[in-house]
């Protein structure tokens, strides 16, 4: 730890990742020379470049001395008693600090080829070379004029232009390399298409994120992933493997491994990752990531015996150059056109826009029909029934035996009025 502090610490701050890239182009250098010069992957020199990471330790040195920019050529400086040793006399000698060269600073000394001449005996007062002098910062604004001349072309590109150019480019790519990740080819590009119709509805957010290739590569991979797709029927059983014995065998061993580990494999040594950027998009840490990785590699290597005796490094190549293969050699369907991408994510968002406003809208419905029937005054509830306890038992008539009974029927046949009712029959 303590030699690559110090090594960091001896090499100067890097530029920015913007200027990286400008000073690289400056140097006409391609991303694959300064890969092989530092050893390294493209992809890595590209990420650099971006900002997703950085160079460490010997990489750091050699990157920073190979994008360096050359040392400015300073013109020889003229010697004062060059004019002094002219026979002038001292009232038509000025002082040193009139001249121009005395007047501009060295960072401003133009290049020896446009330097002025100056004559040894000066037949006027130069009062006006200070005045007609070269600003300091002049070859500063040469190349901020480069820079802004080429800002408004950039700013001049519209975001459909960007996003078709975008599309262009990584989405053939990235439909073979999500096959591999899931071994259907109908859900491979409905993943990159699906990803590329969200980045267009997320546009401001992915134009200026230091990969956009790369945001759209997870956002693919997450969508390809997703455990839902097994209910789905066309979805559920892989499709047919390849017929050469070498790439299938690949192939089947790609997908026996679990879904972290396949796409771990396939993003370091597929993609070409670093593996710090690698455990960044599967949202694992740098430790995880290079376990899944070697357990990946321990796994394939037993289907491939080429893969055993070999070292990490040449595993690493052999299985980019394995994997590659196998994705080149696969007919994959090919993506909509971009243009049809854009359409099908504006008429999706059109389509959620539209449900959210029915959805709101009809949530205020039925609030407002609730607050209409609902009554404006409290009603207290009713009070659940009691069984009531001291009351005495119900009174009245007892029941009539079979003598009262005769005798209220003898009563009810008879006149109910004179004497002869009072009079008691005698029998």
């Amino acid at each position: 730890m303590t030699r690559s502090t110090t090594d960091e610490a001896a090499v100067p701050p890097l530029p920015s990742p913007k200027e990286r890239r400008r000073l690289r182009e400056a140097k006409s250098l391609s991303e694959e020379e300064v890969a092989a010069a530092v050893g390294v992957t493209r992809a890595t020199v590209r990420s650099w470049e971006t900002g997703r990471t950085s160079p460490r330790g010997r990489k750091r040195a050699l990157y920073a001395k190979l994008i360096a920019p050359e040392p400015a050529v300073k013109p020889p400086a003229v010697k004062p008693p060059a004019v002094k040793s002219t026979a002038v006399k001292p009232s038509a000698v000025k002082p040193p600090a009139a001249t121009p060269e005395a007047a501009v600073p060295d960072a401003a000394v133009p290049e020896p080829a446009d330097l002025p001449v100056a004559p040894p005996v000066p037949e006027a007062p130069p009062a006006a070379p200070p005045d007609d002098a070269p600003p300091a910062p002049d070859p500063a604004p040469d190349s901020d004029t480069r820079s802004g001349a080429e800002a408004p072309d950039e700013r001049r590109v519209s975001p459909a232009e960007a996003f078709d150019e975008l599309y262009a480019r990584t989405a053939p790519g990235l439909v073979r390399q999500t096959y591999l990740l899931t071994g259907r080819r109908a859900l491979a590009r409905e993943s990159v298409e699906r990803a590329f119709e969200l980045a267009w509805q997320r546009w401001p957010e992915v134009a200026v994120d230091r990969d956009p290739a790369g945001w759209v590569r997870a956002a693919a991979y997450e969508y390809a992933m997703s455990p839902w797709h097994r209910l789905r029927r066309t979805h559920r059983q892989p499709d047919a493997p390849p017929t050469e014995p070498g790439k299938r065998a690949l192939f089947d061993a790609l997908l026996d491994l679990p879904p972290a580990y396949r796409r771990t494999l396939l993003l370091y040594d597929g993609v070409g990752l670093g593996l710090p950027e690698t455990a960044a998009e599967t949202e694992a840490s740098t430790p995880a990531a290079a376990g899944r990785l070697m357990t990946a590699r321990a796994a394939v290597a037993e289907r491939l015996p080429e893969l055993a005796d070999a070292a990490p490094a040449e595993q690493s190549a052999l299985l980019h150059d394995r994997i590659g293969g196998l994705a080149r050699a696969e007919h994959v369907p090919v993506p909509r056109p971009a243009r049809a991408v854009r359409t099908g994510s504006e008429n999706k968002a059109r389509l959620w826009t539209r449900a959210a406003v029915a959805g709101v809208a009809l949530l205020i419905a039925v609030t407002g029909l609730t607050l209409h029937t609902a009554p404006t005054h409290y009603e207290p509830p009713i009070s659940p029934p009691e069984r009531v306890g001291g009351v005495p038992p119900r009174g009245g008539p007892q029941k009539l035996t079979a003598q009262d009974l005769k005798l209220q029927k003898s009563l009810s046949e008879q006149l109910a009025h004179g004497p002869e009712r009072l009079v008691p029959r005698l029998e």
